[in-house]
Parts: C-alpha cells; structure tokens; sequence
C-alpha cells in the first residue's frame, strides 16, 4: 500500500490553509503553540497514525484538533483510496460519518423542535407515528409507551438492528414506510427506560417523528437549519457534484465496484435511500471542527447559532447508561485523560470520530475509512482512537 507521510510543521501550516472552505463563515485557525498545545509532543499522533496506515488497518485519515474555538491542527494521512486505484488523503476529504450522522443530522435537529416548542422529551413516539406501539408486560398486559428521550438515549426497547436485505427482498428498494412500519410493530424488547441496547431504529424512527413534525425529509431539515446556518459547506446527505468527488470510498461491493457517496449502512442506502436518521450525513474534518466549535460555544459559532446554550447543556449532560441526547460518554475512543463524565462524543462504523471536551474547550476529530476497501480491523481503530485521543491530552501545556 502507498503510504503519504505528512512530518513537517510547514506542511501542517499548509494544510490549515488548505481548508474545505474558504468562507468567511469558516471556523478560526491558530497554531499549536498559541491554543495551548505542544508541537513537539503532537508528533507522537503522527506517529500513531502513520503506524496503523503502515498495518494496513486504515488506508488513511484525517485529523483535527480543536481548542478555544480555533482549529488548532489539520493534518491528512495515507491515501484515501486504495482501490482499483490509489488517491492520496488530504484535508478536503469528505467521509461516510455513518453513525456519526446520529448526533450531527438527527439529535441536533431534534433538538431544535424541543426548544421550538414543537415536541416533548417525555412525548409517546405515538403521538407522531400513529400505530408505533408500546412495551406490553407479558405478565400483567400493562403497557408503557416509548418516548422520545428513550429513542435519544438507547433505552426504547428497540432491537439494536434488522436486516436490511429481508426487508427488500419483501418489500423493494427503497422503501422508507416499510421500515417505519416495521419498526413500529417489532416485538419490544424491554420496558422503555431501563436498559441500554444501542439501536439504530432507534434514530430512524426520530427521522420519521421529525419529518411527521415538519413535513420535510431529515436530510432537508438538518441542511437548511444545521448544516448551512453555521457554514458547513462540504456536509450533506446524498452528496453530489463537488462533494461527491471528494468523498472517500467505502467497501468494495460483489461487483468489484465500491461505495463512494452512497451511505455504507445498509438501512440507510437500502431502505431510506440515503435519507436516514442512523446514518448518511457526509462531512469533512472542519465542517465537523466548526460544529464542536459552536457546540462548545453554546450553540453558535460566528455570530450563527444552531441550538440556545440550554439546549446544549441539557443535550450533553449525562442521563442513564452513560447516555446523553444523542452522545456518548463511555465511547472506546474516548481515551482516559479527558474531562470523566463531562466529555462526549460518537464513533462511526466507517471509521469515524468526534470526542468533545467542554471543561478542557478540545475536540479531536478523527475520520478514516477503515471499510476501504474490505471491512475489518475495527477493534485496532477502536484503540487507535484513544491512543490519537490520549496524545492530544498529553499535548495540552495549558487549560
């Protein structure tokens, strides 16, 4: 495999210039030295990086760090394509987020009709998908419906997961109602609330209860009112045009072609033909940088704010299960030298990653294509993104 190996601090330099976008809306860049971080010490994520590229773990990556509002390093590694031919990674790169489209595209959005006093955290799921049932004790009949916190935070009941190729080979492709339908109706698992089991039906069924909301498809919303409110140029749903040429392939299909553009999930590209609340959202490393900016700002960033600082704070805060609305707080790549409790983030089944530290004011965001072009080594990026997480830490001078 073709390695590219970016070392020296004036390439660095660089590559902050070379951003997604030139806009006056982009988020602020600063160096290492003057956000509080040692240059010298930031060398060891280049190191740690440039190592799983070298055992073929990752193909390549990108990353960002972010302090005090300020994009305080971009870097690009490796090739963002290994197959059939081989393109080099560079900071424009734009990933499949996959489950990273959950707090991103979906919470956030959700989030916005809670403070717009469109819904309730503590509203039946019912109340807009007619049909969606309750948990049913089995001993006693009594039921219990799901409500919209249970769906934020994993705990609805749900199954983690259903086969998308069952569901086509019944239903066609794509079908958005038929899963809709058939999440509404699947046997519960739990009574809502008291246990954890990561699901994305979960966040499906958040899209179809925005979308009843609204009137518009999840990735409509998140665009008009997330994504293009802060600037975020190069982050969409079902990209096209300039953005998809920069998009980074995923896995290689049966046909020898791969996935570039179309979500990975099967679900999501299958079923809601890319338009899903699970996954789809494609972004690069600073829209993602800009994003924690403003999160860390209490939802606004260059004079354009997406959530009320309330919001932010309720959305953030630890519930049960080490959940939040939308967020993690246990992620394996979370590392150990963050904020406990108090930093939150999401990892994607691509190889992506936000973690976000509000007390220490740093995010680190990590995007590979780790499904490029077979879909393996999971757990080794699993690690490297607390080794890349821990580093960071170990390189902030000042808080």
């Amino acid at each position: 495999m073709k390695k590219i190996i970016l070392s020296s601090f004036a390439i660095v330099s660089l590559c902050l210039m070379a951003s997604c976008t030139s806009s006056s809306d982009s988020i602020r860049i600063t160096s290492p030295q003057k956000a509080g971080l040692n240059p010298q010490k930031l060398t060891v994520v280049d190191d740690l990086i440039n190592e799983s590229i070298e055992k073929n773990e990752i193909p390549g990556a990108v990353l960002a760090v972010v302090r005090h509002g300020s994009l305080a390093y971009l870097k690009a590694y490796g090739n963002k394509s290994v197959y059939p031919e081989v393109e080099p990674m560079t900071v424009h790169t734009v990933f499949d987020m996959a489950s990273v489209s959950k707090p991103v595209g979906c919470a956030i959005s959700i989030m916005q009709l809670v403070e717009n006093g469109k819904l309730r955290l503590t509203d039946p799921v019912s109340m807009y998908i007619p049909g969606f049932l309750p948990w049913v004790n089995p001993e006693t009949d009594r039921s219990v419906d799901i409500r919209i916190v249970d769906l934020l935070t994993h705990t609805s009941g749900l199954p983690s997961y259903i086969t998308a190729t069952k569901l086509t080979t019944i239903y066609g492709s794509p079908n958005p109602k038929a899963l809709i339908d058939s999440i509404s109706i699947m046997p519960r698992l739990s009574l809502p609330g008291t246990r954890y089991l990561y699901s994305c039906l979960n966040f499906i069924t958040l899209q179809n209860v925005l979308q009843n909301i609204t009137g518009e498809k999840l990735c409509d919303y998140a665009q008009k009112n997330v994504f293009d409110v802060l600037g975020m140029t190069h982050t969409t749903y079902n990209p096209s045009g300039e953005i998809l040429a920069l998009c980074a392939p995923t896995e290689k299909q049966p046909d020898g072609s791969v996935l570039r553009g179309q979500v990975h999930d099967p679900l999501a590209r299958l079923l809601n033909d890319g338009n899903s609340g699970n996954a789809g959202v494609f972004s690069c490393a600073q829209d993602l940088a800009l994003l924690a900016a403003a999160l860390m700002n209490g939802g606004e960033y260059n004079g354009k704010r997406i959530l009320s600082p309330l919001t932010v704070e309720v959305m953030t805060t630890v519930r049960s299960f080490d959940r939040s609305l939308g967020w993690g707080h246990f992620s394996s790549g979370s590392g150990s030298l963050l904020t406990p409790d108090v930093s939150y983030g999401h990892t994607g089944y691509t190889g992506t990653f936000i973690t976000i530290d509000p007390v220490l004011q740093t995010a680190v965001i990590l995007l590979t294509n780790r499904v490029h072009p077979i879909d393996a080594n999971s757990d080794e990026v699993n690690r490297l993104r607390a080794l890349v997480v821990n580093a960071v830490a170990g390189a902030i001078t000042q808080k």
